[in-house]
């Protein structure tokens, strides 16, 4: 399948780009969610300090790794 080339020369992203990207773009927003949910939740049952700041922390990744990786599937949907 050849190359598509825009007007002015560039080609267009592969697959494995755009699924990158996806993975990316969900991850941000997925670390954005844990950061908001994640700390009311800690905040709510009490944590303060060095266990505040890692239960914040593992909820964000947890979090950003999720709604990354459905990120993921979906652009590699649509390639």
């Amino acid at each position: 399948m050849p190359v598509a080339v825009g007007p002015y020369g560039q080609t267009q992203p592969s697959c494995f780009d755009r699924v990158k990207m996806g993975f990316m773009m969900g991850f941000a927003v997925g670390m954005a969610a844990g950061a908001m949910f994640g700390t009311f939740s800690c905040l709510r049952i009490g944590m303060r300090g060095r266990e505040l700041m890692g239960g914040v922390g593992k909820t964000m990744m947890q979090s950003g790794g999720t709604f990354g990786t459905f990120m993921a599937i979906g652009m590699g949907i649509r390639c």
